[in-house]
């Protein structure tokens, strides 16, 4: 079963975007370089929304700027809300966007502020428009909403079943809130992939109730080969209340490592990454293995008799 897996890190957007205090851009810039000398080919680097909204994305243009010109050989990621985000992400020359969603009515309004029809509106014109972006539907709370609890799995469906019908074939589901438990994440993906066998999903896991590595290797066992993860830990919505960060890039890339599963990255580095950002943004780190001996010098993967 041990194959290879992609790991997109998320850090430099939902990691950064809930720190209260401003990340100097050049601080935020190296972290992204030292992502990339780790192994990291995918990186969400940042978001193209309101800077009133989220203040800590208003240095957006520099940091796609610096990505651009520092790093042609990774594919950068920026999320956008709206088809203002998308027109902004196709000036700066952005060829990937994840388009988010909330499955939550509730969520959606709170963070987007927008219906369902109208974020699907909106999706549909950004499709017709720019036509060669790459866009990766993101399906926020769809495992639970910190305003309503349950979401609804047809609301769910329908909204993948709208961007199917545009020829989007990226979805990442996503536990917002980090409530989702491995039998319901099973079911979950069993459910989506039987009713889309060509959809590429992918699981993006907070670790509130600490379930997101479980929930990880579930999804892998249930076929999914794209994660997205955040160094050191970081993340939260400030839209949505109570919740934890990311399941932390180390962890994940630990357990798979351990696993036999290739993914690329070097722990140490990312180690070295978030030891990093704990003396210079956020000493409270959530991840295990930032905090823990990683015991690197053992190999504990062989069958020994």
């Amino acid at each position: 079963m041990p194959t290879a897996i992609q790991i997109t890190e998320v850090g430099p957007r939902d990691g950064f975007q809930n720190i209260k205090s401003f990340i100097d851009t050049d601080l935020k810039t190296l972290i992204i370089d030292k992502l990339v000398d780790a192994g990291l080919t995918q990186i969400e680097i940042t978001s193209l929304v309101s800077p009133k909204a989220i203040p800590q994305m208003a240095d957006a243009g520099r940091v796609i700027e610096h990505v651009l010109a520092e790093h042609p050989q990774i594919t950068p990621w920026v999320l956008v809300p709206n088809s203002k985000g998308a027109q902004l992400a196709h000036q700066h020359q952005i060829k990937h966007i994840n388009y988010v969603i909330s499955v939550s009515p509730a969520h959606n309004r709170a963070n987007i502020n927008r219906s369902h029809q109208e974020s699907l509106e909106d999706l549909r014109a950004i499709r017709h428009r720019w036509p060669e972006l790459t866009i990766a539907l993101s399906l926020a709370t769809a495992f639970g909403c910190p305003f309503i609890g349950a979401t609804d799995s047809n609301t769910l469906l329908e909204i993948i079943d709208s961007a199917h019908q545009l020829g989007i074939r990226r979805v990442t589901l996503c536990d917002t809130i980090g409530v989702a438990n491995p039998r319901q994440t099973a079911r979950m993906l069993q459910s989506v992939q039987l009713r889309f066998p060509d959809v590429d999903f992918a699981l993006h896991m907070h670790n509130t109730h600490g379930m997101a590595l479980a929930n990880m290797l579930v999804g892998y066992q249930n076929g999914i080969r794209r994660f997205e993860t955040a160094v050191g830990g970081l993340g939260g919505c400030p839209f949505a209340p109570g919740a934890a960060g990311n399941c932390a890039t180390e962890d994940a890339v630990n357990m798979f490592n351990r696993m036999g599963v290739n993914t690329g990255i070097s722990l140490e580095a990312l180690l070295t990454v978030a030891s990093g950002i704990r003396e210079t943004i956020e000493p409270q780190l959530l991840s295990a293995l930032s905090r823990a001996r990683p015991y690197s010098e053992f190999d504990f993967c062989g069958d020994k008799k």
